[in-house]
């Protein structure tokens, strides 16, 4: 990997906000086109595709969860496997800072890519030490 060429890790509020033309996803979109000219690149833990699947299928039924991940396949994402190395990162960040479980695979994954965390979550605002965020516009309640 270039130092010219960055990683992004997507976390599921930013695919959430994409999918759902919430505050955040041109700005997703923008991260995608320039995956798509070869500008970047972009993770996704699996963990946090796991995250997206339940949330649409919670939400709006697995259809829509099925149609969404079909859309993401079709995505310069690449998908980054929860390896043993991965899991025990993430626990790790879990063990030393307050936020949710799914998001530490986030950071572990931006910590083992060298990437920056995409992310409008303020669950996140608790490892700005450990990683660089690029924080997205929150979704109005």
């Amino acid at each position: 990997m270039s130092a010219d060429r960055p990683v992004y890790v997507l976390d599921s509020y930013d695919v959430l906000a994409y999918l759902g033309d919430e505050p955040g996803g041109g700005r997703v979109r923008s991260i995608l086109e320039a995956a798509a000219e070869d500008r970047c690149r972009i993770a996704l833990s699996v963990i946090n595709l796991g995250e997206i699947a339940y949330i649409i299928e919670r939400e709006r039924g697995l259809a829509s969860a099925q149609a969404a991940l079909a859309a993401l396949d079709l995505l310069p994402v690449e998908v980054v496997p929860a390896t043993t190395e991965a899991v025990l990162s993430a626990a790790h960040v879990k063990a030393q800072h307050p936020m949710a479980y799914a998001d530490a695979l986030v950071v572990a994954t931006a910590l083992a890519l060298g990437g920056i965390v995409v992310t409008g979550d303020p669950g996140f605002a608790a490892v700005g030490d450990l990683v660089r965020i690029e924080w997205l516009p929150q979704a109005a309640d």
